[in-house]
């Protein structure tokens, strides 16, 4: 990626996850390359609904609010490296999951691919936004995690709900709280 890569995101704007001040979202504009540091939750599909169903039995308590939550189901972590391969997995599949995490406060979500119309709307309601990073570059994206620690189901492999420290993660604003699409563009 390199010279564009720098280009594009040496003028980025900056997030910090978990936000402590969600009206920092408000400034976002669609196609806007931004730069993600902090801590992010993670976790795909079977983890969406493993942490729902905890939640509702009672097994399970934990604060979403103004978290940001990656789709992702890393690769096994080469020696002496924090994650493996770490690229995002295919939004629309935790869309029918959307109106419980934003609920639950969800800020962010990152992925890739296109949102259901529905699924924007409900992040104009929430004033969340949605983020993109770069699909097919996982090893790539490896190099913004410095740490990654295991929330629960660490037995469930890639589908454990866990987190990552990252810094200067790159990604591009798809959904704005105001319901812009910048697939619509």
């Amino acid at each position: 990626m390199g010279r564009w890569f720098n280009q594009v995101f040496s003028r980025a704007k900056r997030l910090s996850f978990p936000v402590e001040d969600r009206r920092v979202l408000q400034k976002l504009l669609p196609g806007e390359p931004v730069v993600i540091s902090g801590w992010v939750l993670c976790g795909r599909d079977a983890t969406h609904r493993r942490i729902l169903q905890a939640l509702q039995e009672g097994s399970f308590q934990f604060d979403f609010t103004n978290q940001a939550m990656y789709y992702v189901g890393p690769t096994p972590a080469p020696e002496g490296r924090v994650i493996g391969a770490c690229g995002p997995t295919t939004s629309g599949r935790m869309d029918a999951y959307m109106e419980d995490f934003l609920s639950l406060g969800v800020a962010a979500t990152i992925g890739k691919g296109k949102r259901s119309p529905q699924v924007v709307e409900l992040m104009k309601r929430h004033q969340a936004v949605y983020l993109a990073t770069f699909g097919g570059a996982g090893a790539f994206l490896s190099q913004f995690v410095e740490k990654l620690e295991f929330i629960a189901w660490e037995d469930l492999g890639p589908e454990a709900f866990f987190r990552i420290k990252v810094r200067d993660f790159p990604a591009v604003v798809i959904n704005t709280v105001s319901g812009e699409d910048f697939y619509s563009f």
